[in-house]
């Protein structure tokens, strides 16, 4: 038996609308929705929304977040600069040097990243089956 499971209200589920059914894309959108990007008012204004009149889907504009973060117009820390750029690799293939990247993420960035990782190689989260 299937059972229907509710579209996450917001952003974050018009972000996840947008990207079902391409792994790597929700798994990138997971890692920014994990790391609390979809929060911050100049990383939204990256995401472009539509309907067909019963779903809101979103779009993230990878390319135009990272040369923004490269110009220093969206200011964060060096762990979230980690994550962005990790997540921006996954969905869209923009390069990301993986040594630098990597290393320093504290234990929870770790698992987002894990987590992110196997979602795009096809291994949904076990409480994503229905993404």
């Amino acid at each position: 038996m299937t059972t229907i499971q509710p579209r996450e209200p917001g952003l974050a589920g018009a972000v996840r609308a947008g990207a079902d059914g391409l792994y790597s894309l929700e798994a990138a959108c997971d890692l920014v929705i994990g790391s609390g990007w979809l929060h911050r008012d100049d990383f939204s204004s990256f995401v472009s929304t539509v309907t067909d009149g019963v779903t809101e889907l979103a779009h993230i504009d990878w390319q135009s977040v990272i040369s923004n973060r490269d110009a220093g117009l969206l200011p964060c820390g060096s762990g979230e600069n980690r994550l962005l750029r990790l997540a921006a690799s996954i969905a869209a293939g923009i390069p990301v040097d993986l040594n630098d990247t990597l290393c320093g993420l504290d234990p929870d960035s770790i698992s987002l990243v894990v987590r992110a990782v196997r979602h795009a190689n096809g291994q949904r989260p076990a409480d994503q089956s229905g993404f």
